[in-house]
């Protein structure tokens, strides 16, 4: 399937002079990241200079050692009905080997070494111009224009002209591919890490519920020989109750932390999801006769992100902060911030802050650690050590990142960062 013909440029091509046309293909392959935006925007400039009005453009795939159709248009051609050439093609041999465009109409353009195979390929492939598009001297694309010779050929300055813009067209296809190699890494990376914490969790998970077992284990043991004694079988049983409570919700977390969490991403607006959190944890506050202060700033910028997967961070760290507040007349303040980070980018951030206990310097390295937990109370809601390491975990899926601050005896203040939605 070609793609449509493009969209006529806002300005007449006939009335650009050569540095306009560069300049205005330069600034609209800086506009989009999008491959296909990109791949659409370096086809339809160069079969607008050379006047052809059917063109392909095929990208490295480097893998499999071949050059894929990135992106096709007008009328259907033996080049648009090919999804794949082979490095080791004839043509694709020549185009690596030379930073000229090659074209039937122009014997110039073609050296002795191309005139047995190259205009032959050519015509098998319904086009009359090839165009190199290599950077560093890697053939990172070629773009074949046709249809057969029936158009007029480009002027000396025509062609310079397209050499410059086959030129400008690799570099950015060069910085798209490392850009999609870049985030494949960091993808890869991420999986790499939750696999490496996996083993940790696995390891973790067998400690945390030898303990359980055991008293589970000992209850049945000894039930049948004291099945007479009511207070024997009502304490045993309250104690037995917690365990499978607690081994329950162990298991749990460790399927949501297991579950690769893509975030699905939506426009959201930051403060209304903290005050929707917020009014979900005032019936626990007022119960312990802890003050909520909020201070939301009215510029905050919108955020992309899981809604309910931030819901959760929030709940996670509002709902710690008020385990921490063991006092009465206790204080959760929450803040929101707009950011400015280097290069100008900016960021929203949610601040909560406690008086509470506070963390000790040795424990604050390691609280996004599996397993690691302060809360060592037996029960359904004893601390599982997992809660701030998806907490973790979900803020670096959205891109964005979460510190703490902390002093024994004053409290604990966490930072949520994310990035804002650029403005367009």
């Amino acid at each position: 399937m070609t793609d449509p013909s493009p969209q006529a440029p806002d300005t007449s091509p006939e009335t650009l002079t050569p540095l306009q046309r560069l300049a205005r293909f330069a600034r609209d392959l800086g506009t989009h990241t999008d491959r296909s935006l990109i791949a659409r925007r370096i086809l339809t400039e160069l079969c607008e200079v050379t006047a052809r009005p059917t063109g392909t453009l095929y990208l490295l795939d480097q893998e499999r050692e071949r050059y894929t159709r990135l992106t096709s248009f007008g009328k259907e051609s033996a080049a648009a009905n090919a999804p794949a050439i082979s490095s080791t093609h004839p043509l694709v041999t020549r185009l690596a080997h030379r930073t000229t465009v090659l074209a039937l109409t122009d014997p110039s353009s073609l050296t002795p070494a191309d005139e047995g195979t190259v205009p032959s390929v050519l015509e098998a492939l319904q086009v009359s111009i090839a165009i190199p598009l290599l950077n560093k001297g890697r053939l990172l694309a070629f773009a074949l224009l046709g249809p057969l010779p029936d158009s007029p050929q480009p002027s000396q300055d025509g062609m310079e002209l397209l050499i410059v813009l086959a030129q400008n067209a690799a570099n950015a296809l060069d910085s798209m591919l490392v850009h999609d190699d870049l985030r494949q890494s960091h993808t890869l990376m991420r999986r790499t890490d939750r696999l490496r914490s996996l083993e940790i969790i696995a390891g973790g998970f067998a400690h945390e519920i030898r303990n359980p077992l055991t008293s589970i284990k000992t209850f049945i043991q000894l039930a049948p020989e004291r099945r007479e004694d009511a207070e024997f079988i009502r304490d045993f049983s309250r104690i037995v109750l917690e365990d499978v409570y607690r081994i329950e919700r162990l298991i749990q977390e460790i399927l949501d932390y297991a579950r690769y969490m893509e975030p699905t991403l939506t426009d959201e607006d930051l403060n209304e999801v903290v005050s929707s959190c917020l009014y979900f944890v005032e019936m626990k506050t007022a119960t312990k006769r802890i003050k909520i202060e909020k201070e939301l700033a009215p510029d905050l910028p919108r955020v992309m992100l899981d809604r309910q997967q931030v819901q959760q961070v929030l709940l996670n760290l509002l709902l710690n902060a008020i385990d921490a507040m063991n006092i009465q007349d206790g204080r959760l303040t929450v803040r929101t911030h707009r950011l400015t980070r280097p290069g100008n980018q900016t960021w929203a951030q949610i601040e909560i802050e406690d008086n509470g206990a506070g963390i000790s310097a040795d424990n604050l390295a390691h609280i996004f650690d599996p397993f690691f937990t302060t809360k060592h109370a037996s029960g359904e809601h004893a601390g599982t050590g997992l809660g701030l390491t998806i907490v973790h975990q979900i803020v670096h899926e959205h891109d964005g990142d979460i510190q703490v601050e902390s002093t024994e005896g004053v409290g604990t203040t966490f930072f949520v960062n994310l990035p804002a939605i650029p403005i367009t």
